[in-house]
């Protein structure tokens, strides 16, 4: 009796297993939406020197944004698009026009970011990530000696290459930690009028650290 007791609990725990196996989703596929909070720095490329002791020489804030993208997983490694809209509170501090960041006295505004990433799993939880693609961002023209915004900004685009890791908290959220840089070569000048200048070229950096946290459908 005590045999097939044993016998019928194995069979059980046989049968069992694959049910229990079905309601854990797999990680890093799918839908995936997330809230994403960190370092943001804009600050002259490396063909511009405007070290003169006045200027500011960067601006640097709190990023901000929401990110949604999709994901397919390899096996090994993964691979997805992306895209974010994120806000930031970096401005120039100099309120003497003689004194001025180099696009002037202006607020960092929106970034508008799409691209592609791929990765490769250290662990089944633990996805380490190259990320590359367009950005475009938004500078908002400042008066001279306060914060309030002129309607006129300057609309800068370029490209951005990161790296991150990415852990999975369970089958559905999880968190991650990157780095990104972004490098604008073109804009041109949205006036308050509705005008609209001609492209010119620029050399700008920009330096990220966020934190994100998300969940995958």
């Amino acid at each position: 009796m005590r045999k097939l007791m044993v016998a019928t609990l194995l069979a059980g725990a046989t049968v069992a297993t694959p049910v229990f196996a079905q309601d854990v989703g797999p990680t890093f596929t799918g839908p995936r939406v997330e809230a994403i909070l960190g370092y943001d720095r804009t600050g002259a490329g490396s063909d511009v020197d405007n070290d003169n002791g006045h200027d500011d020489q960067k601006i640097d804030g709190l990023l901000y944004g929401v990110g949604a993208g999709y994901d397919v997983n390899l096996g090994s490694a993964v691979v997805g698009v992306e895209g974010e809209y994120t806000d930031s509170t970096a401005k120039s501090s100099r309120t003497d026009f003689s004194d001025q960041f180099g696009f002037g006295r202006v607020k960092q505004g929106r970034d508008l970011y799409i691209g592609a990433r791929a990765g490769i799993l250290a662990n089944p939880a633990t996805l380490v990530y190259v990320k590359g693609g367009y950005t475009n961002t938004k500078l908002d023209v400042l008066a001279g000696d306060t914060n309030q915004e002129t309607d006129t900004a300057f609309k800068l685009d370029g490209w951005r290459i990161g790296a991150g890791v990415e852990r999975a908290i369970n089958a559905n959220t999880f968190a991650k930690i990157e780095y990104r840089y972004s490098k604008y070569e073109d804009a041109h000048i949205n006036f308050a009028n509705g005008a609209t200048s001609d492209e010119f070229g620029i050399d700008t950096d920009r330096h990220q650290v966020v934190g994100s946290v998300g969940w995958r459908f």
